[in-house]
């Protein structure tokens, strides 16, 4: 009880943090911008300030943990690093339902993160382990992607932008490309096997199990349509590129 109150104390903070954050980016930074790359450039910005901290707090947690598996009791440490990715993920969520509604992917991946993180940190208190490893995973590619995301939106402005979207592109979608589509899958597989077996079943009830294997496919699939779509962008442009010269 107190671990959840104590949740309950956190998250209004990191949730204000990461909305102050969103605010100074649409107001401050990106100040001149024009409104739809003002809106998409203040969700990368806010995004910045959690994947690359959240990959640091979740290895910490991962390794701080005294006995680590896919059924293993959330630590306070790694329950605080759930809270701050819920917390970033509503704000992220609310930028979308508030300003971008039409993007029903974005949001059902918001909302489907959101039940895996909830779950696992307030309805179970296990599984811990195998969620941030994904976190690890999903949000280790995040500062590339803030940047590449960045640049791509003020290319056709700024030549600079189009340098850098250009340079960053292959070792992004490399990076990703191992993280989502190798790395991934293979932790995944092992996920699904153990709780699919049912041996998590007497602390993390079935239906919390198969839905997270559900949920953490679904994104893994998605993710590997997303950037072998980018990998076949990437080739087209280059293909192009030749036969101009």
């Amino acid at each position: 009880m107190d671990v959840l109150i104590s949740g309950y104390r956190l998250l209004p903070h990191v949730f204000a943090t990461f909305s102050v954050i969103y605010l100074i980016g649409y107001f401050v930074v990106f100040r001149n911008w024009s409104p739809k790359c003002r809106l998409d450039a203040s969700s990368c910005f806010i995004s910045l300030f959690h994947g690359t901290p959240a990959v640091f707090l979740a290895v910490a947690a991962i390794l701080n943990q005294p006995v680590r598996g896919f059924a293993s009791p959330n630590t306070d440490f790694q329950n605080l690093v759930l809270d701050f990715s819920i917390g970033y993920f509503t704000v992220d969520l609310l930028h979308y339902l508030i300003f971008i509604p039409g993007d029903y992917l974005f949001i059902a991946h918001h909302l489907a993160t959101l039940f895996v993180f909830v779950t696992c940190r307030y309805l179970v208190a296990h599984g811990a382990f195998s969620i941030l490893v994904l976190l690890v995973l999903a949000e280790v590619t995040s500062a590339c992607q803030n940047v590449w995301t960045l640049a791509r939106l003020r290319k056709a402005e700024l030549s600079v932008a189009a340098k850098i979207h250009k340079n960053l592109a292959p070792p992004f979608y490399v990076l990703y490309t191992i993280m989502r589509g190798f790395i991934g899958p293979v932790f995944f597989y092992k996920m699904s096997t153990f709780y699919l077996s049912g041996k998590a079943s007497n602390v993390i009830p079935i239906w919390v199990s198969v839905s997270w294997v559900i949920v953490v496919g679904g994104a893994i699939l998605v993710s590997i349509m997303w950037i072998s779509n980018l990998w076949l962008e990437l080739f087209r442009e280059e293909n192009g590129e030749k036969k101009d010269r």
